[in-house]
């Protein structure tokens, strides 16, 4: 004989509803990969546009290390390497002198000539050299140097590396042994900031020169030549012999690497329309970036 007892009401509760079961972690996990999928085209392109946009440079950035590093090494200035670097420093120089000194005439003619007679004008005619020095010899000589070596010479040196490219020579120089890096894209680089230099020093003195000339011939000016430049020299602060020739320099180094840099990286699908527009704006942004960073600092 068994007591039949009624069921308590727990377990009459147990046996109308049963409580929500938790969801299971293959569930959430699935759910996230949806999500990820749904995702994950807007990701990639933002990451193909970010990595496009940075990759030249962390190039750059690279390639200048590495520039430095191996100039280092006697071992890097062979021949070959040397005659490279003379050859590209006759072109650089050679090739724009003559641009250089046209330009530095207009711009002394413009920059100088007026900035005498109107700080005459206005009864400030000893603050003649700092202007002269803060405006044109540390903000736009620089600038016009930089645009020059890229126009003259650094679009001539980003067009022949790329055609070497093109046409499979640095793939026939990397197969008998040689770096194509040591071989054009170093003694290139250090040819232009050796050009840079030389380059913004006779644009400065020219520029200057020209100016004093009409100015003197106006009567904006009244004082011998050499009290001019005197005048300039004295009105440059410690800082300015430092930051100015280091411009010119930064300046060269930078146009030469980055039209080698811009040279070596073309592809087979690259043409001469696509390679010069792209190069040459890549150097007028590092033209304009150098001085911009200078222009902060100091």
């Amino acid at each position: 004989m068994t007591d039949d007892f009624p069921p308590t009401g727990a377990q009459a509760g147990e046996g109308a509803s049963a409580p929500p079961a938790s969801p299971s972690p293959h569930d959430e996990r699935g759910r996230l990969v949806l999500v990820l999928r749904r995702f994950a085209p807007w990701l990639a392109g933002i990451g193909r546009l970010t990595r496009h946009q940075v990759r030249f440079t962390l190039l750059l950035i690279g390639a200048g290390w590495g520039t430095l590093r191996e100039s280092l090494r006697p071992n890097s200035w062979r021949r070959p390497v040397l005659y490279e670097f003379r050859a590209t420093l006759r072109q650089v120089i050679g090739g724009g002198f003559l641009s250089i000194v046209i330009t530095a005439t207009l711009t002394g003619l413009m920059v100088v000539s007026q900035a005498a007679y109107w700080l005459g004008y206005a009864g400030m005619a000893q603050m003649t050299g700092s202007i002269l020095v803060s405006v044109l010899v540390r903000e736009i000589s620089p600038i016009l140097v930089g645009i020059i070596l890229m126009g003259r010479s650094g679009m001539l040196s980003l067009t022949e590396i790329g055609m070497l490219v093109l046409g499979g020579e640095v793939r026939g120089l990397q197969a008998r042994g040689i770096d194509p890096f040591l071989a054009l894209v170093m003694p290139r680089t250090f040819a232009f900031t050796v050009g840079g230099f030389t380059l913004g020093m006779i644009f400065s003195v020219v520029s200057l020169l020209m100016g004093f000339v009409v100015a003197h011939a106006n009567g904006a000016i009244t004082s011998s030549v050499w009290t001019f430049f005197f005048n300039v020299l004295t009105a440059m602060t410690t800082w300015d012999y430092l930051v100015i020739p280091l411009k010119f320099v930064l300046v060269g180094f930078f146009v030469g690497l980055g039209a080698c840099i811009s040279g070596l990286t073309v592809s087979s699908n690259d043409t001469m329309a696509t390679i010069m527009p792209r190069g040459f704006a890549r150097g007028i942004m590092l033209v304009l970036v150098v001085n911009i960073l200078f222009m902060l600092d100091f």
